[in-house]
């Protein structure tokens, strides 16, 4: 049958009603009177009929196309249905995560490895504020370097660390999603030989964290214990122990036992735990604190939650002294080197910090806890404003 639009209207006859100018094409016609176009061929000694699609969806014209384009697979020793298949399975296959999707799920999965419970929460807060108005409902393979540029442009200069920052998320975040195969193209956010071309030098602050002379340190001390605040007690524990904020205000009852703390390596930004020899003044703050809140598991809190990180850095600016609590760590050091004769070994361990020339290291792999209780006695007693002289402590002489 030749078959024409008019005679394509108009059959009603149910069955396969052949094109006698392409081979193998045919049109069915259901029951119902649906109508659907049909390639009807030979491969490898099986008949098989490949469905082309329905008509009037699929007219003729395009219909002999597509029979064509199936003949010259066949002609290929290529079986069409199977091709066709494959090529909708391909179209079909999913598509790379939307930048939201794929950065939320990344930052949850990297979780569990900070140490910091924290730190998942500021990648979330960067990504979320800065990163999702421009490519959060872009897919992973649809962002380029230009999107890149756009979100960090506004923020490069004025607000630059927290800029570099949120880059080097970003550049982690594809880097993983790359690595997955949702994107061919290299990683927009990369720093080297890349955005460090196109994005300006930005200048990092060379300033240390604002510390109070040592000298000054017995009065400002004494200022503390009149105060009657849960922050004045922890401020003091820390400026006593030399320990970082983070440490202090997640110490629990389990960690002391006698006169020695052990912070756990998950709050320890070297990542191993650490010993803290505690003198008298500190026994006493902890059963001061601990009483405050005696059903809790930390020795700063209230109702059972720990001292906000913020606290003491809040106390110490409505006294207006321009210093910040990670200060007293150099306020330590620096009497250490001026006023005493320990030596350096043990007030690097005391502040659990690494030491760096590893042929030295090699020679004091253990935490000299001995020789730093020493230290740490005449830490508190310098602290206290005692006047003392022994044969650890010397002043040293200009």
């Amino acid at each position: 049958m030749l078959l024409n639009e008019y005679v394509l209207k108009s059959l009603k006859e149910v069955g396969r009603h052949t094109d006698d100018q392409t081979k193998g094409l045919h049109l069915w016609v259901k029951a119902n009177q649906k109508k659907y176009w049909i390639l009807r061929y030979t491969f490898q000694g099986r008949r098989c009929n490949m469905s082309l699609g329905s008509y009037p969806e699929i007219g003729l014209k395009l219909a002999r196309e597509r029979a064509v384009e199936a003949r010259n697979l066949l002609n290929k020793g290529l079986n069409p249905i199977k091709e066709k298949n494959a090529s909708k399975a391909q179209s079909q296959k999913a598509k790379p995560p939307l930048f939201r999707e794929y950065a939320l799920a990344y930052i949850e999965k990297k979780r569990p490895e900070w140490r910091n419970p924290k730190h998942a929460d500021q990648w979330v807060s960067t990504v979320e504020r800065f990163a999702f108005p421009y490519i959060g409902s872009l897919r992973m393979d649809e962002i380029q370097t230009e999107h890149i540029l756009a979100l960090l442009n506004p923020i490069w200069l004025n607000k630059s660390v927290t800029a570099s920052r949120l880059r080097g998320r970003i550049e982690s975040i594809f880097s993983a999603s790359k690595t997955l195969g949702h994107r061919v193209d290299e990683n927009p956010a990369r720093w080297t030989h890349h955005l460090k071309n196109l994005l300006p030098t930005t200048r990092r602050s060379d300033k240390h964290h604002a510390a109070l002379p040592f000298s000054e340190l017995p009065n400002f001390m004494a200022r503390l214990r009149e105060m009657d605040s849960l922050s004045a007690l922890a401020l003091e524990f820390v400026i006593l122990t030399a320990s970082r904020t983070g440490e202090v205000t997640g110490a629990k009852r389990t960690e002391v036992t006698n006169d020695v703390w052990t912070v756990p390596a998950s709050r320890m930004k070297g990542g191993r735990s650490h010993r803290v020899p505690l003198g008298r003044r500190s026994l006493e703050i902890l059963e001061v604190s601990g009483s405050l809140d005696p059903n809790s598991e930390y020795f700063f809190s209230t109702n059972g939650k720990q001292l906000s990180n913020m606290a003491m850095l809040m106390m110490l600016r409505r006294l207006s002294l321009g210093i910040t609590v990670h200060g007293f760590r150099s306020t330590f050091r620096d009497w250490v080197s001026a006023e005493t004769t320990h030596s350096s070994e043990v007030a690097e361990k005391a502040l659990a910090h690494a030491i760096a020339d590893k042929s030295e290291a090699a020679y004091f792999r253990g935490d000299l806890l001995e020789k730093r209780k020493d230290l740490m006695r005449h830490w508190e007693s310098f602290c206290k404003g005692d006047d003392f002289q022994n044969v650890h402590l010397i002043r040293k002489v200009a």
